[in-house]
């Protein structure tokens, strides 16, 4: 039986350090990528492989993507996890942040589409997912970029359903809330039903579910993992 393999953009820490530990788990090969050397150090610890990079660079997706087939010689299953992209009051935020947040959201799950898309209708089956926010779907002043590129992310997920769904390649995004990793007071679990931040292994679960074959139906969905903490049906 061919052993399936997960790329994961953002996998050195939080969330996306805890889908590669589900993952691994769930007996999938690792190829991880993020900004410093805990990526490297996960992938030791996991038997995977990893490379230093950033999101936003078209020339890191790439090489990830080179070592994942070089390593293992093919790509069943992405996850994007990234950053935090610029914040302030709507109108004084400059031009230059509006692109630094277009290039670290939308254009990163672009990039890989179109380099793993060919990998997956190769093999004839993959899974996209892509890490966002619960505010995705509820614009907040707070978040200004977060909230125009991440729902801009939910929009190309359901375009690239649409087009890659007869190729059995999915792709859905995962909306998490309030959750342990980011460092956040607890007064922000109070604003879930749950009464708690999210444990990142909970998000991990959920992440795995639409990375693997357990979600096979499922594709162009924003899922909330949130505690309840939105209030849109």
């Amino acid at each position: 039986m061919t052993e399936k393999t997960c790329l994961i953009v953002g996998g050195g820490r939080g969330m996306g350090a805890a889908t590669a530990r589900e993952m691994h788990k769930r007996g999938y090969k690792l190829a991880l990528m993020s900004p410093s050397e805990s990526c490297e150090t996960l992938a030791a610890e996991l038997g995977g492989v990893a490379r230093r990079g950033v999101a936003e660079s078209a020339e890191d997706i790439e090489a990830i993507v080179a070592l994942a087939m070089e390593s293992y010689g093919r790509i069943d299953s992405v996850l994007i996890h990234v950053g935090g992209p610029p914040k302030g009051d709507l109108l004084d935020i400059s031009e230059e942040d509006w692109d630094r947040a277009h290039a670290m959201v939308l254009k990163p799950v672009i990039r890989m589409a179109k380099l793993v898309t060919p990998i997956m209708e190769a093999q004839g089956a993959g899974s996209i997912v892509c890490i966002t926010t619960f505010s995705a779907l509820e614009p907040s002043l707070s978040f200004p970029t977060s909230s125009v590129y991440r729902v801009g992310v939910s929009s190309f997920a359901k375009l690239f359903s649409d087009r890659y769904g007869p190729a059995n390649i999915r792709m859905n995004c995962l909306l998490p809330g309030f959750t342990d990793s980011l460092n956040l007071p607890a007064k922000y679990g109070e604003m879930a039903a749950l009464k708690r931040l999210a444990r990142a292994e909970e998000q991990a679960k959920a992440a795995a579910f639409l990375l693997t074959d357990d979600s096979s139906y499922i594709t162009g969905q924003s899922l909330r993992v949130d505690g309840g903490v939105t209030r849109s049906l």
